[in-house]
């Protein structure tokens, strides 16, 4: 195996750990996560990848998404909140030390970003 393929696993079980954690606490989404570890799996080996589609982390928190089917009000007022939360800190930490046109940036992309997620994304109904 390369050092390319490696870094690629690597990336994939970190991603995949990450996102472990996030389907258990609400503040922290699986769902970025669960989609870099699909990514690197898929960079990295194909056996990999099958087996990760197949896991039901995978099916329960990205397979829709990806299927084109949307995703659950749950989870993408999860997603927005911890995106808000994580923009918050920076914003905060720019502002303070008055770099403000990156706060003017930041806050277009949050923005964005939460229309995105509510209006861009699909919205489907729990099963």
């Amino acid at each position: 195996m390369n050092l390319k393929k490696i870094l690629w696993t690597g990336l994939g079980f970190l991603g995949l750990a990450l996102g472990a954690v996030g389907a258990v606490l609400p503040l922290l989404p699986a769902f970025p996560f669960l989609f870099l570890a699909a990514f690197s799996f898929g960079k990295s080996s194909r056996r990999l990848h099958q087996w990760f589609l197949g896991t039901r982390l995978y099916k329960s928190n990205l397979e829709s998404y990806v299927k084109g089917e949307g995703m659950t009000w749950k989870v993408k007022i999860r997603v927005m909140v911890t995106l808000t939360l994580i923009m918050a800190m920076g914003f905060t930490i720019m502002y303070l030390k008055t770099i403000y046109l990156p706060c003017v940036i930041l806050g277009i992309v949050w923005v964005g970003h939460l229309f995105y997620f509510a209006f861009g994304v699909k919205t489907r109904k729990p099963e």
